[in-house]
């Protein structure tokens, strides 16, 4: 395995702090949110996890929760990653979103926002890694999107 560093650790970190904060911190500015949009909402969620596990399980040994790429990695470009080079980001942020609208919850809508920004942050770092790493890389980014198809 690569040597961590400490953008890896830091990168995690906030991750997983804001995984912790999401769940576990009891926060109740909830808003009314009427029905039609909170069952969607419910769907995008479980779509988001189904999304990020079908990613996941792609990965195989490539997987690491760490932008740093592992040494004896390979670069995917088949499956989700054909057209969207970060599927269990997708599929998390659709997790967040979708779950924190089913709650109604303002708090988890703005953890949602920040888990954004630090996805988006994470994969600036990452993506200049793996375009080090493999030559191919840039051209994989001309034909694929960051997050969502499209945006």
């Amino acid at each position: 395995m690569k040597t961590l560093t400490a953008k890896d650790i830091l990168f995690v970190g906030l991750q997983f702090l804001l995984f912790i904060i999401f769940f576990l911190v009891p926060f109740d500015q909830e808003w009314h949110l009427p029905f039609w949009i909170k069952l969607p909402s419910l769907a995008l969620a479980l779509i988001g996890l189904l999304l990020a596990i079908l990613a996941v399980l792609q990965l195989k040994r490539n997987l690491s929760p760490f932008p740093s790429p592992l040494a004896d990695g390979t670069l995917i470009q088949t499956g989700l990653y054909k057209k969207v080079r970060h599927p269990a980001y997708t599929g998390l942020l659709l997790f967040f979103f979708g779950y924190a609208l089913w709650e109604a919850s303002l708090f988890k809508l703005f953890i949602a926002l920040l888990l954004l920004l630090l996805f988006y942050f994470k994969t600036t770092y990452e993506e200049k890694l793996l375009t080090e790493k493999f030559p191919d890389y840039k051209d994989y980014q001309k034909q694929s999107w960051r997050f969502f198809p499209f945006l």
